[in-house]
């Protein structure tokens, strides 16, 4: 099961992205059409971009926070890592149409108009960005969501692309008037890296790749430390949305009885979850024996 507070937080940390897009589409939009900014442009494009990625993120939430049922008795957190994947497409394309953009304005230079109405939106848009990235940070590090970390990690791209528009509209306003598509092509490449770390991240998740080996290693050793334990072995784990899932084999004496190896891995499990509550633990008892074949 979720924790209720962690469910709460991951809602509302996605809804909170939906509202900060939708209202940056409408103010660069209006900036945009008044200016006609070619980095304004990409900035536009990034948020419509964004309001959809969020979105995708919000129903992904949603689902991912649904409990296990028997066709998923993992529940169904991979929810979060796929939506990840349909953001770095979002943020991909977005960057691939922020550079073709670039890219013709800097063939066909253009004047622009209204820059303080520019300047005044890009300003806006990095304190919005700014608070809405304190508040994810502070969900990720409290629920350990991939989908929100995800979604915090192209809206940290956004105070580089929102500040880049702002220094591109302050050069222009002073006569570089090829400022405005240089820093658009430059954003875009920066934005398309921000795609690759969230496929690498996603991709690791839907894989089963273990968690760092530090983390590994603390869990062999409080196993090991419980009373009564002998060692521990094949130690496997994974990530499913905020739950981890932990697998090892415990090594315990052969004259044990069955109730003596139930109660030795139930303290094993709690050692585990005292230190990663996020995580649910499977244990295995094997006699030393084992070992030897």
């Amino acid at each position: 099961m979720h924790d209720p507070q962690h469910a709460r937080l991951m809602r509302l940390a996605t809804r909170a992205a939906l509202t900060v897009a939708l209202t940056l589409v409408l103010a660069k939009a209006i900036a945009w059409w008044l200016s006609g900014s070619v980095s304004l442009l990409a900035g536009l494009t990034d948020s419509l971009l964004d309001s959809a990625a969020s979105l995708i993120n919000l129903i992904a939430v949603h689902f991912a926070l649904r409990p296990a049922d028997e066709d998923h008795r993992y529940g169904h957190g991979k929810a979060e890592a796929l939506a990840g994947l349909g953001q770095a497409l979002f943020i991909g394309v977005s960057a691939i149409l922020i550079g073709l953009q670039g890219i013709e304005r800097l063939q066909a230079p253009q004047p622009l108009e209204a820059e303080g109405v520019g300047i005044a939106v890009m300003l806006l848009s990095l304190a919005l960005t700014v608070t809405l990235l304190l508040f994810q940070r502070k969900v990720v590090r409290e629920t350990g969501s991939t989908a929100i970390h995800a979604d915090s990690l192209h809206y940290r791209s956004d105070i580089l692309l929102n500040g880049s528009i702002l220094l591109a509209l302050l050069l222009t306003r002073f006569g570089w008037q090829q400022m405005d598509a240089l820093f658009a092509i430059g954003i875009a490449f920066y934005i398309f890296w921000s795609a690759i770390s969230i496929v690498r991240g996603a991709i690791g998740v839907l894989m089963d790749e273990e968690l760092p080996g530090e983390v590994s290693t603390q869990m062999h050793e409080l196993a090991c430390a419980v009373p009564g334990v002998l060692g521990a072995h094949d130690l496997r784990t994974r990530v499913s949305g905020t739950r981890w899932f932990v697998q090892l084999h415990l090594e315990l004496p052969g004259e044990m009885s069955l109730s003596e190896a139930h109660r030795h891995c139930v303290a094993v499990e709690q050692a585990i979850r005292q230190h990663y509550p996020q995580a649910e633990v499977l244990v295995h008892a094997d006699p030393p024996e084992v070992l030897t074949h």
